[in-house]
């Protein structure tokens, strides 16, 4: 008999199951797709070899005509880059952790289904999970488990911590989505050296019940995340509003795309409209 949990992963996975054909009939393969070739190595030249792919370096050091040899790059390499601090996780319906469930098992199913590799990064102020790249269904599964369960030990934020992991372990050129809702600072300077060489995109988890609130007055809160208590004031909530576009500024500026993914909204509908106005902005600077 399937426990509470295996039943909860495999609805998940029927649920993310036809989206996925939807969004990989859009833009993702063209988007998201590998550089073509790879360099492998250099050998002696041949005749009726390409001279266009002569190494001159290796030639001139040997006194042997050499070329480089290259391989198809068909694959390209996932991470996801989830924040699992309370500010994630403490929210009284868990609304915020099903929104990232959903889409972050969306993007791992996509890129399974076209035959890339996923791997997961969980951070609080610390690195809580680390599920390398790898491919199939089974790996999905258990990248989905861990989404849907897997228990923090701390609760802080700390962004350069998991951006230095990331790129120690991303070795090759890669793509990560950073899902959180950013509701810290000293990280734009981390992304934006990472971004000039993987391609780095941002998913920004918005409440919109905290958005949208018209209560005033002063009220006492604690901080889910270090435990301190301070009074805020309700009508400077606005404040929240003013977060999601100084968000899109920094991203703008550090070279990350940015997903804004309100809570509550078709995360397979907002998935496809991101992979769109991407791939319509790399039509538009190639001229196309």
């Amino acid at each position: 008999m399937l426990s509470e949990a295996e039943h909860r992963l495999n609805l998940l996975e029927l649920k993310c199951r036809k989206p996925v054909e939807h969004l990989l009939a859009g833009e993702y393969s063209s988007v998201f797709k590998g550089r073509g070739v790879e360099f492998e190595d250099v050998r002696a030249y041949q005749p009726g070899d390409d001279v266009r792919s002569m190494d001159w370096k290796v030639t001139a050091r040997t006194g042997e005509p050499h070329i480089k040899r290259y391989i198809e790059e068909r694959e390209q390499f996932f991470y996801l880059l989830v924040d699992l601090s309370a500010s994630m996780l403490h929210d009284p319906k868990g609304r915020k952790r099903e929104a990232m469930v959903e889409i972050c098992s969306l993007l791992t199913m996509v890129a399974i289904k076209n035959q890339d590799r996923v791997g997961l990064i969980l951070f609080t102020d610390q690195i809580e999970h680390v599920i390398p790249p790898g491919k199939g269904r089974s790996h999905a599964m258990r990248i989905m488990d861990a989404l849907m369960t897997f228990k923090p030990e701390s609760k802080g934020t700390d962004f350069v911590t998991m951006l230095a992991r990331f790129g120690h372990i991303a070795r090759k050129q890669s793509v990560a989505f950073v899902v959180s809702d950013f509701l810290t600072d000293e990280y734009v300077l981390e992304l934006q050296a990472l971004a000039f060489r993987h391609d780095i995109n941002a998913i920004h988890l918005s409440d919109p019940e905290i958005a949208e609130s018209n209560l005033s007055g002063l009220i006492r809160m604690e901080d889910a995340e270090s435990g301190s208590q301070k009074v805020i004031d309700l009508h400077r909530q606005g404040d929240l509003r003013k977060h999601t576009s100084d968000l899109k500024q920094k991203m703008l500026e550090a070279g990350v795309n940015l997903l804004d993914h309100t809570i509550g909204e078709d995360s397979v509908e907002a998935l496809a409209g991101f992979f769109h106005s991407r791939q319509r902005v790399g039509i538009d600077e190639t001229g196309g």
